[in-house]
């Protein structure tokens, strides 16, 4: 069994920065796919960027493109989601998730863009919040 475990997170004013990480340990993770998700108050939880372990290639979504960057150290089993120019709508509960037993392709994983129930492990969240 895979955890993970997020870190970070914070209160920022609008235009601000933060940058979270995730540590994934348990044993070796061997999986393909991490990615960044977000959940906000009465909204369904949305795929925010992605990034493939073997390479490097990423996704991010329409709405963060340009503003958060996904990068990773594979020696410390580490993700990071570097967060700038923040916006009030960006305020949400912050999961990292790596696949499972069943590995999510590169396709899925940095062209479409996985959802969430393809993916097999998740943290247990970090806190974002944005005023303006």
């Amino acid at each position: 069994q895979v955890q993970l475990v997020e870190s970070g997170g914070g209160s920022v004013q609008a235009g601000g920065s933060l940058r979270l990480s995730c540590v994934a340990s348990g044993y070796t993770y061997r999986g393909n796919c991490m990615g960044w998700f977000r959940q906000a108050p009465g909204k369904e939880r949305e795929g925010v960027a992605a990034i493939w372990r073997g390479g490097g290639s990423t996704y991010y979504a329409d709405s963060v493109k340009g503003r958060f960057t996904i990068s990773q150290d594979n020696a410390k089993n580490t993700v990071y989601l570097q967060m700038d120019s923040l916006k009030p709508e960006d305020t949400a509960m912050y999961y990292c998730a790596a696949d499972g037993w069943i590995s999510i392709a590169f396709d899925q994983c940095v062209v479409h863009g996985a959802s969430a129930y393809e993916y097999g492990n998740w943290g247990q969240g970090t806190q974002v919040t944005v005023s303006s």
